[in-house]
């Protein structure tokens, strides 16, 4: 599904998949009163399986002994990168500001750098930490819009610790990916892609009967479909072939675009202003990548 320009660009990979996942934070939060979190997590993977397991079907045909040679890693990297990933974010999302949710996100880089050394032993160089220390400044001003007296009045509430608490798991799949047993990429999205919705399944039917259930309406359609190709299937191709070509520290870093873009996406669709805050941020998360992907690989 990747062409061929694009399979050894780490750098195009990455800010395409953290674009689409922008999108998919900000329909979240927008359509919270609407879509139940669990459900939209589960129609999500669902769906995404469906649609790839055709494309993958020759390759896990192949891949399939590998795969059940290393089931622990598998089920743990689709426990946590899938399954619980998108359904506390989706959670949090219910009860907190998007704001909230992109600081917390913004902390990614530095969890991701702290999983690696603490599970591998990999130290970060010099370079790259100042690197992380500029993009992430860049990502807080434009979060908090230049005002740090708006961070000063952030509370936080259970949707804040439902998101640090996704944030925690995917930084986790990040330096765990190292681990994933080398077969085609369509082979392991498509594995970890039907073991994350076999999961997310019973806490959905606990949700449809006893929370909220779906009501399904155009909107809905629209949002599931979005979600379940763009930052599930791409994304998840581009993230996971961006760590194998750089290492999980640098590809990390990228989750900092995560505002420029959600900001962006609402100055071009919301039609909201563009302001100082959003170049000087821009300018600080450019800098501290282009700083962190000068050293050697990670």
């Amino acid at each position: 599904m990747l062409t061929l320009n694009l399979k050894n660009r780490p750098y195009i990979l990455l800010t395409l998949a953290v674009l689409f996942w922008a999108g998919n934070f900000i329909l979240g939060r927008a359509f919270h009163s609407d879509i139940p979190p669990v459900a939209l997590a589960f129609w999500r993977w669902f769906i995404a399986s469906l649609l790839i397991s055709g494309p993958a079907l020759k390759h896990l045909r192949r891949d399939a002994p590998l795969l059940r040679r290393h089931w622990p890693i598998v089920l743990l990297l689709a426990t946590v990168g899938i399954a619980s990933f998108n359904t506390l974010a989706y959670s949090g999302l219910q009860y907190t500001q998007a704001i909230n949710a992109f600081l917390l996100q913004s902390l990614m880089p530095v969890l991701i750098v702290a999983f690696s050394f603490a599970l591998f032993g990999e130290k970060i160089r010099p370079l790259q930490a100042i690197g992380i220390l500029v993009s992430l400044s860049g990502a807080v001003t434009i979060i908090a819009r230049g005002d740090l007296a708006i961070l000063a009045a952030l509370q936080v509430n259970r949707g804040d610790l439902l998101v640090a608490a996704a944030i925690v798991c995917y930084a986790g799949y990040s330096a765990l990916l190292r681990l994933r047993p080398a077969v085609h990429p369509l082979s392991f999205i498509a594995v970890t892609f039907w073991l994350g919705s076999l999961i997310i399944l019973p806490l959905y039917l606990w949700e449809t009967f006893f929370v909220r259930a779906l009501h399904p309406h155009p909107a809905t359609f629209l949002v599931v479909g979005y979600v379940a190709v763009f930052p599930s299937i791409i994304s998840y191709l581009c993230y996971n072939r961006g760590i194998e070509l750089i290492g999980a520290n640098r590809a990390g870093l990228f989750i900092h675009l995560m505002p420029v873009f959600g900001s962006l996406m609402a100055i071009g669709f919301l039609g909201e202003t563009f302001f100082w805050y959003h170049a000087m941020g821009i300018c600080l998360i450019a800098a501290g990548i282009f700083l962190a992907t000068r050293t050697g690989k990670s």
